[in-house]
């Protein structure tokens, strides 16, 4: 199984964004199944003509949200991410309700908040 990323430069999109999304969509449709070994971050560099620090700082946030693990010499993997991606999404949900409490806003204020921030995210049909 090979890696296929495209990364496009005319996006106005960082190429690390751009990385970091399609291998945690890949992880997510399965089509990156629970330990497949991702390229080295300089092998997957000079395949897709980026930089290092660039697919590094993609793999960090990867790791960060729970789509891969690093497992030291032995490589980089893509995680069991559906858990952990549930486990991350209840905490930023739970940190969101503290702070909407926390600055004096009602349930349905904050309902309201959270649907406007998600169609800025993802469209105005959500």
């Amino acid at each position: 199984m090979t890696l296929s990323i495209d990364i496009d430069d005319a996006s106005g999109v960082a190429p690390f964004e751009q990385l970091r999304a399609r291998v945690a969509e890949l992880a997510r449709s399965g089509a990156l199944p629970v330990g497949y070994r991702l390229p080295t971050v300089r092998g997957l560099a000079d395949d897709l003509g980026l930089a290092p620090n660039t697919v590094a700082k993609a793999y960090r946030a990867l790791e960060a949200d729970g789509v891969i693990e690093t497992r030291g010499r032995n490589g980089t993997f893509v995680a069991a991410a559906a858990d952990a991606a549930a486990r991350e999404l209840a905490r930023a949900a739970a940190a969101f309700a503290e702070r909407a409490h926390r600055l004096g806003a009602d349930s349905e204020a904050a309902g309201a908040a959270a649907r406007d921030a998600l169609r800025a995210v993802y469209g105005p049909g959500s």
